[in-house]
């Protein structure tokens, strides 16, 4: 799971392939992708507590329902494979035979002839050449390799040979937003509706769910005489709780904030409080930041303020306010007044964000209208420049929001060996989760209401709506690249004049290939986004990929050296790596031919 304050989680396209492969290879007839298209926990629907607003989850189909290259092509190929072997897998159980070490075939074989095997390295390091019905393969590491006729192998789940598409956020043209403000000020709050108790209440029973906020408040009578309003130090705040987050006012400022995290619900916000002489009013927000949906006993959790809270410091030294008076409150006075509803005639005076203070400030509610952008991309809201809270368009929210930074081991990736979460982790360092998805079917082509409320400051002037599509697509394809295409029903279990393989580019419906950042065929080195030549490279590699794909939306390059005029370097193996860019196609240069 994404949580706010974690990093993002990749399962590499070719680790994931083998876990499926070598399920089938042991007689599995059923798998189920968890998730093989990501989305969007809408609203308040994020459970864990502190799962993301983006279920995403690195799936084959992004959350925004655009494919994501190379996992979704990687595994139509792996599954075009396993379909070919079908009559083979369900006639009969495998016979398994050692090829080495960690290496095995697994082999089916029907009465009616049908041959399949599924060839497997399970080294991690190492690439392994196996003996196979008097045959030599190649098997890179941890990879497994479908023979449909037990001779011809038509897939490696190690050999990636479809294009790798890299994402990116553009902004649209829309108008910068006009921000109206009002503030929630925790000083007024209306207790026609709160309810009164001796000592904590545990916080979803109160608040049934009905809001992710529970006000609790209490007041305390500092006399006079006190030594800190004589220059003494200032008291401390100790306030437990069992989650989510907590935003402690004294007399109605912030005074602090403080979080839990998935793995410790429970914290504890500890901080000085200038209190004075007299009556001062301590008001606790507590925060619910998803219900618990996984876990032992999930039912039993605790959610919200339960101590104990007590202040220390005092000439008395520890006062215990846990078991005094308190006054709850059940969601904001926003929510109550019903803020995000577009047709709600509320009598709240919205502020111009000209007149408003421009320094951030907490507990504030913000409001523009927009035009639905151009175009169907897919759309969502940067929120970098905000810090906690929940976004609604025309009245329907798009989930809560929360400007944590990731903490995680981010160092690489390597897709051998069996994934665990800590593996391949992503996006050290920035915000867990910046970009929303706002669905274009629940925008008007004008005036859509986007209200947002902030808990602890941000700025809103810095919001944009931007769109998501494809920057840049990569392939990365060996001359000797397995090929369903090499093997046809006809020729079941004969070799057979060699196909060669071909590199497939495509950009997104209504864009083109405007420019070759990188093409080489020979032994180009790095990955997609930093490919660079090798020691071996055809010089006229560029002038071919230009003329096949350039103002395409999609091409196709044969790997032969008989296209690249002559062969680079003999009896090396090679390469064609190539990195292009996609553009939103002019009206001049929209070709829907594709060469070959």
């Amino acid at each position: 799971f994404s949580e706010f304050g974690g990093p993002l989680h990749h399962r590499p396209a070719e680790d994931l392939a083998f876990a499926v492969a070598r399920f089938i290879q042991k007689g599995g007839s059923f798998v189920n992708y968890y998730m093989y298209h990501g989305g969007t926990n809408f609203g308040r629907t994020a459970g864990g507590p502190f799962i993301t607003t983006s279920y995403d989850y690195d799936a084959p189909i992004d959350e925004y329902g655009l494919i994501r290259q190379p996992k979704y092509g990687h595994l139509k190929e792996l599954h075009r494979a396993i379909k070919m072997c079908e009559r083979a897998l369900v006639s009969a159980d495998p016979i398994v035979t050692s090829l080495g070490d960690l290496q095995q075939a697994y082999m089916y074989t029907s009465e009616s002839g049908d041959c399949a095997a599924f060839l497997s390295n399970y080294d991690t390091k190492s690439a392994a050449r196996v003996l196979f019905n008097n045959m030599h393969y190649n098997l890179p590491p941890w990879s497994i390799s479908i023979l449909p006729d037990c001779r011809n192998a038509v897939f490696n789940t190690a050999k990636v040979g479809v294009q790798t598409s890299q994402m990116q956020m553009l902004p649209t043209n829309s108008e910068t937003f006009l921000w109206e403000s009002y503030d929630e000020d925790p000083s007024s709050l209306d207790y026609s509706s709160a309810i009164t108790a001796d000592g904590l209440l545990e916080q979803i029973n109160v608040t049934r769910d009905a809001s992710d906020y529970l006000w609790y408040i209490t007041s305390v009578d500092i006399g006079s005489s006190e030594s800190f309003l004589h220059g003494g130090e200032l008291p401390t705040l100790i306030v437990q709780s069992t989650g989510h987050a907590v935003h402690v006012f004294i007399n109605g400022q912030l005074s602090g904030s403080a979080f839990g995290t998935r793995q410790n619900r429970r914290f504890t916000y500890t901080g000085k409080v200038n209190l004075r002489a007299g009556t001062n009013k301590i008001a606790l927000l507590s925060v619910a930041v998803g219900l618990p949906n996984v876990g032992g006993h999930y039912e039993t959790w605790n959610t919200g303020i339960l101590g104990p809270v007590a202040l220390h410091g005092l000439d008395q030294g520890k006062w215990d306010l846990s078991r005094q008076k308190w006054t709850y409150q059940v969601g904001l006075k926003g929510e109550a007044m019903d803020l995000v509803s577009p047709n709600g005639f509320s009598s709240v005076e919205w502020m111009a964000a000209s007149l408003v203070a421009q320094k951030p400030e907490p507990l504030r509610w913000h409001k523009a209208y927009f035009n639905a952008p151009e175009g169907d991309e897919p759309l969502a809201l940067d929120m970098e420049s905000m810090g906690k809270g929940q976004i609604w368009i025309n009245g329907q929210s798009i989930g809560r929001y929360w400007t944590a930074y990731a903490h995680g081991d981010c160092n690489g990736c390597n897709y051998a060996g069996t994934f665990r979460p800590p593996k391949c982790q992503l996006g050290c360092g920035q915000p867990t989760q910046r970009w929303y998805h706002v669905p274009r079917s629940w925008l008007k082509p004008t005036q859509n209401l986007l209200v947002l409320f902030e808990e602890l400051g941000g700025d809103p002037t810095r919001i944009s709506l931007v769109k998501r599509s494809v920057s840049s697509i990569c392939a990365d394809v060996t001359e000797y690249h397995p090929n369903i295409k090499n093997w046809q029903i006809e020729s079941y279990g004969k070799a057979q004049q060699f196909r060669r393989p071909k590199v497939h580019l495509r950009c997104s419906p209504g864009q083109s290939i405007s420019f070759i950042k990188f093409a080489s065929f020979g032994t180009p080195l790095g990955t997609c986004g930093s490919y660079q030549q090798g020691p071996c490279h055809a010089p006229a590699s560029y002038a071919i990929v230009e003329k096949k794909c350039v103002g395409k939306q999609r091409c196709v390059v044969t790997i032969a050296n008989s296209n690249f005029g002559q062969d680079p370097c003999p009896n090396v193996l090679k390469r064609l790596s190539v990195e292009a860019v996609c553009a939103p196609i002019s009206s001049t240069t929209a070709q829907p031919n594709w060469g070959g």
